[in-house]
């Protein structure tokens, strides 16, 4: 695919439809045509830098946007922070070398949904991909490491909603990237009560996905990290 070539055709229960941005050539043309070889996925668009890729997000419709973080005129967090706000529905996934914890933390900030490192297997990206499509968290391993040990260094405070003890305990596992399963384990409880203060907190916090109380999470107990 050739770079910034868009195709505008989509319905629904066509595949899902992806735009990447990457500044290095080579790596965007392979991540393109391993991608578009997937039945799932149509590849709409390719950029060399976030300010083509926030351009793409608005003509070609994607569903996922994939990024980059260190790119050229624009980096992968400014354009999750334009394409989010102006794209609520397009879900932005990051593929990256970096896996510091500033950079993590600052593109699930921004709005990220699923982050990434460059030696993620074929298999383990088209995961991702299908799971941000359908608006859930992915992350690569050593980054959701990374972020449990971000996360077990501070508390999520009660700030302006009113969590009961228990909610608050659940989001802080959460922001561990803990699932429900795993959280009802923790917690010795069963997984339905695991739900029932998950929606119970949400309703709360106006959260609308898992990633908007990871988000939070991490912001609450930032000041500790």
């Amino acid at each position: 695919m050739n770079d910034s070539a868009i195709d505008t055709a989509g319905g629904v229960g066509d595949p899902i439809r992806l735009v990447l941005a990457d500044d290095q050539a080579t790596v965007r043309d392979a991540l393109a045509v391993m991608l578009d070889l997937d039945d799932d996925v149509d590849v709409v668009g390719t950029a060399a830098n976030g300010a083509e890729a926030v351009e793409l997000a608005g003509s070609a419709r994607p569903d996922v946007v994939l990024l980059d973080l260190n790119m050229p005129v624009l980096g992968g967090v400014g354009a999750t922070e334009r394409i989010r706000a102006a794209h609520p529905d397009i879900a932005i996934l990051i593929l990256t070398t970096f896996d510091d914890d500033e950079s993590i933390l600052s593109a699930l900030r921004a709005g990220a949904i699923g982050y990434l490192t460059k030696d993620a297997t074929r298999i383990a990206i088209m995961q991702a991909v299908r799971a941000a499509a359908a608006g859930q968290t992915v992350l690569d391993p050593t980054v959701q490491s990374r972020l449990v040990a971000l996360a077990t260094r501070g508390t999520v405070a009660q700030a302006d909603h009113s969590f009961t003890a228990r909610e608050r305990e659940i989001l802080d596992l959460i922001g561990q990237g803990l699932r429900n399963g795993e959280i009802a384990e923790r917690l010795v409880i069963s997984e339905a009560t695991v739900k029932t203060h998950i929606n119970n907190l949400f309703a709360k916090a106006g959260f609308r996905t898992r990633a908007d109380a990871v988000r939070y999470a991490l912001r609450a107990g930032r000041a500790s990290f």
